[in-house]
């Protein structure tokens, strides 16, 4: 059963009752002007409800909406009674702090929303006394996600490196065949650097090699980088569209600044962050194209939804939800080939499935030793060809058979016979015959000399035996020495399985320790497959919401003048009529009653240039109630400097009153930094202004709620 965005009418009256008594009655009187003593609130709430239940009423509110009401009531209908925190986090890039906190304000002036109280937070509601105002605007959020069809294909450049099968097999092959990757003093080395632009052009290598390292798929040693066998096995197990997705969720790790470089913390990431970016991809349409703000609408839904179930990125498993920043995210995607871009607007990229079944003939041999790849190949033979080829085409489109990729091969555990008969497999059976025998002949020359490094099994000769039989003669790569044996085993547990099954129940397992005497990382770097979790339902734009959109009032509603009017008609004195006129212009007049028995209080909220005691005045009122102080004030060299704040004093310099203040909002789109103002006037995280060199001192209301 759908659950009703709307609370019950009593729980919006109980929100009104228990209003500050001041707040209360300024409201009331605002609405029916005099409020007649003895006072009754109960009574005043039910004739307020009255008073929203008639239709001509309706209609007035109705007319009164514009986008941005129309955006902001969508808002609070979306994200379920969110705080305002959560509405400004949600239109970052559409609207200021302050805009956003006046625009609210005004919302609970006209009885659009209102304030609710939930354990320790304070959220927004829609107004159910409005419900047939509200709900099909609360209903129809498509206006919070702007898109358009997608244009013409040829327009977006894309990434200038996709990472598609042959040429994500062609960097395994590349990374994995120089022995001197890395500089002494660290860093990848210049000639790495230049051949792999040759290889793969448009390549970021050192972002590239950074994420294969997150990843787990290689490690360093020696000055090189090392395959790691078991993860990349387990990664060509991924579907097409998983391995671009923890590919992306690599290149985020390393392009995010607060990334760690212990990389087997980071690993344990990996996962959750492929699942989110799985999970942001399928929420927009993949026929439309999305500008950053709704992309970013998109994450922070994901991000909610992930908060509010107690999940961290996505995946219960971090005590501490955070957040992915949005920023990383997106380039990651936009250089993995997921999102393409131009113009300001993004889409989703739909790719073919490179993982269905292809033809036997993978490869053609161009000549003894080298071969092309068919862009059909599937990636664990192209996976097979990069643990003993070498990369010699661009992007992957052909490897080489060489001594020194052979000799790579054989480090790797694989036999000369396996080279041969993936080869003769992938090409059809069109190998050169002079191909088996210099392959064999390295082979020999290889075992002649060796230096072995891996699991190795020890047995007393009593125990000797176990070599011969199952389980445990299945995982011996070779024998070295008359009971010493180098095991091929998914770690030290799979070996110990074994042996236990075996029969042996005392088995020696010290330590594995690197060259600085540290315990070494043991077991497999796994990539599970992602899963995409519930769905998120979310409005869709289309040709209908489109136009609907358009039919949103983004002028001053006729009400407006109809009311202007009759306010000219009236015979009143100036601070009355400044005071009703605001009103209406703020849009609360829901009637000529409003105009003409309206109890007036004349409330000035703003002081310019030399009115010195007006700025005073405003001053200690907002540091008496709490209240916000926009201030503005000329910048040296030309311009004008303006900030929010919360007031904390006025003191006195060489006979002058300073304004204290504590930035919270600014009215800054042009980016400069409070850092950059001179210490006489910022430090300790503190604004100091005298009052005269203040040119607009504005008074923020607050809440009727009482926030």
């Amino acid at each position: 059963m759908k659950v009703s965005i709307f609370r019950p009418i009593e729980q919006w009256k109980s929100a009104l009752m228990t209003l500050p008594d001041s707040n209360f009655f300024e409201l009331m009187r605002s609405i029916f002007g005099s409020v007649k003593t003895p006072f009754n609130k109960q009574r005043l709430v039910d004739d307020l409800f009255m008073l929203l239940s008639k239709e001509e009423i309706r209609q007035i509110i109705s007319g009164y909406l514009d986008e941005r009401d129309h955006k902001l009531i969508a808002a609070v209908a979306l994200l379920k009674e969110p705080e305002p925190v959560d509405l400004d986090s949600f239109f970052t890039g559409d609207l200021p702090s302050g805009d956003l906190h006046t625009l609210l304000l005004n919302l609970e002036e006209r009885l659009i929303i209102y304030r609710i109280q939930d354990g320790d937070q304070r959220r927004l509601a829609l107004n159910p006394a409005l419900e047939s105002v509200l709900a099909p605007i609360a209903q129809d959020g498509s206006i919070l996600f702007p898109s358009s069809a997608v244009k013409e294909p040829g327009e977006s450049k894309g990434p200038a490196f996709i990472p598609d099968n042959r040429a994500m097999a062609a960097l395994f092959a590349f990374c994995s065949g120089e022995d001197d990757f890395f500089k002494a003093e660290g860093g990848i080395r210049k000639k790495v650097l230049e051949e792999g632009k040759r290889l793969f052009p448009g390549l970021d290598l050192e972002l590239s090699v950074s994420a294969l390292l997150q990843m787990g798929l290689f490690s360093m040693g020696d000055g090189r980088l090392v395959p790691e066998d078991s993860s990349i096995k387990e990664f060509g197990k991924l579907s097409s569209r998983e391995r671009r997705e923890y590919w992306a969720a690599g290149i985020y790790l390393s392009l995010n600044e607060d990334a760690s470089d212990n990389f087997a913390l980071n690993r344990g990431c990996i996962r959750v962050i492929a699942s989110f970016i799985r999970r942001f991809c399928e929420l927009p349409d993949p026929e439309r194209q999305y500008p950053k703000i709704t992309l970013r609408r998109f994450a922070g839904i994901l991000n909610r939804e992930d908060a509010g179930a107690g999940n961290a990125w996505g995946y219960r498993l971090f005590e501490k939800s955070e957040p992915l920043p949005f920023d990383p995210v997106m380039e990651a995607m936009e250089k993995t080939g997921l999102i393409d871009g131009t113009g300001g607007s993004w889409r989703i990229v739909i790719f073919t499935d490179t993982d269905r079944k292809s033809s036997n003939t993978a490869i053609a041999m161009d000549s003894s030793f080298s071969f092309i790849i068919y862009p059909e190949i599937q990636f664990a033979d192209a996976l097979a060809l990069s643990g003993f080829c070498s990369a010699k085409g661009i992007l992957g489109t052909g490897f080489e058979l060489t001594r020194r990729s052979a000799v790579t091969g054989f480090d790797r555990g694989l036999s000369s016979a396996y080279m041969l008969e993936t080869l003769d497999r992938l090409s059809g059976g069109r190998i050169d015959s002079n191909l088996g025998w210099t392959l064999k002949d390295w082979e020999t020359r290889y075992n002649a000399v060796s230096l072995r490094q891996g699991l190795v099994l020890t047995l007393s000769e009593d125990r000797r035996y176990l070599a011969e039989a199952e389980p445990v003669a299945s995982l011996i790569r070779i024998t070295l020495a008359p009971g010493v044996y180098l095991i091929q085993a998914e770690g030290k547990s799979e070996a110990v399985a074994a042996l236990r099954k075996a029969g042996v129940d005392i088995i020696a397992q010290p330590a594995f320790l690197n060259t600085e005497g540290s315990r070494m990382p043991i077991g497999p770097r796994a990539f599970p497959h992602i899963d995409s979790g519930a769905a998120i339902e979310l409005p869709v734009s289309s040709a209908a919401s489109t136009a609907s959109q358009s039919g949103i009032k983004k002028q001053p509603s006729p009400v407006q003048e109809r009311f202007r009017q009759r306010l000219k008609d009236l015979r009143l004195g100036k601070a009355e009529r400044d005071e009703l006129s605001a009103r209406i212009e703020r849009r609360l007049v829901l009637s000529d009653a409003q105009l003409e028995g309206a109890a007036i209080r004349h409330e000035k909220l703003e002081a310019r240039g030399l009115d010195y005691v007006g700025k005073s005045v405003l001053a200690k009122q907002a540091i008496a109630s709490g209240s916000l102080l926009e201030v503005s004030w000329p910048r040296a060299g030309g311009g004008v400097n303006q900030t929010r704040g919360i007031p904390s004093g006025l003191e006195k310099k060489e006979g002058e009153s300073v304004l204290v203040l504590k930035p919270v909002f600014r009215n800054d789109d042009q980016g400069e930094e409070l850092a950059d103002l001179p210490a006489a006037e910022f430090s300790a995280g503190e604004i100091r202004l005298p009052l005269g060199r203040i040119s607009l001192l504005r008074r923020i209301k607050q809440s009727i709620f009482g926030e």
